[in-house]
């Protein structure tokens, strides 16, 4: 698939907040944050913001020509630390949803389960917008990534918030690392794994 895919910049933030907002306004994660539809929808874009402002601080963001679909990937490291994910989640509560205590857990949870023995490429959040789901837009989008990493040697990191979205992972070589993200009365999250294929 011809998928024109470039790096995003801070000239396209109001365009991939807007992009994030969207994609992930369903998704499960989102819902057991912001339980209240009309409160997700006043704070949900700040959270998206800031997630995005981490990565275009500290990561890549690629994004489709048409800016319908972005991908936002971090450098972890081998042996970064968990407690510096868990002080980011706490920044993040503070400086998001104060009231929130679900906005830090997600933060820690997860955070716990991100290996941190090895070097990779932490794919920290995909978006396609909803009317061009199930096109292989985020296929497209990760594939340049992951053939780096291959040509690299380097594994690759995310964590699946859907059942659909962990199958679309597999079929990119990402295996289920067998310690599921259970949020305490809500969703799972599966953490997978891509060791770099040749």
């Amino acid at each position: 698939m011809g998928v024109a895919i470039r790096t995003a910049d801070e000239g396209d933030r109001d365009l991939l907040v807007r992009l994030l907002d969207e994609a992930f306004w369903d998704d499960p994660v989102s819902g057991w944050i912001f339980p209240d539809e009309a409160y997700r929808r006043s704070t949900h874009p700040g959270l998206m913001a800031a997630f995005l402002d981490i990565v275009l601080a500290d990561g890549r963001v690629d994004v489709t020509e048409d800016g319908t679909a972005c991908a936002l990937w971090l450098s972890v490291p081998a042996g970064a630390e968990h407690a510096d994910e868990a002080d980011g989640a706490a920044q993040l509560r503070e400086a998001v949803d104060p009231a929130n205590e679900r906005v830090e857990l997600v933060g820690r949870l997860t955070s716990e389960a991100h290996p941190a023995d090895r070097a990779h490429a932490y794919l920290w959040m995909i978006a396609v917008a909803p009317g061009r789901q199930g096109e292989g837009l985020g296929s497209a989008l990760m594939q340049p990534v992951l053939d780096r990493c291959d040509r690299e040697g380097l594994p690759a990191y995310l964590e699946a918030s859907s059942a659909r979205s962990r199958t679309l992972y597999e079929r990119l070589g990402f295996v289920f690392n067998g310690r599921a993200v259970e949020l305490p009365d809500g969703p799972v999250m599966w953490p997978m794994w891509r060791e770099p294929q040749t």
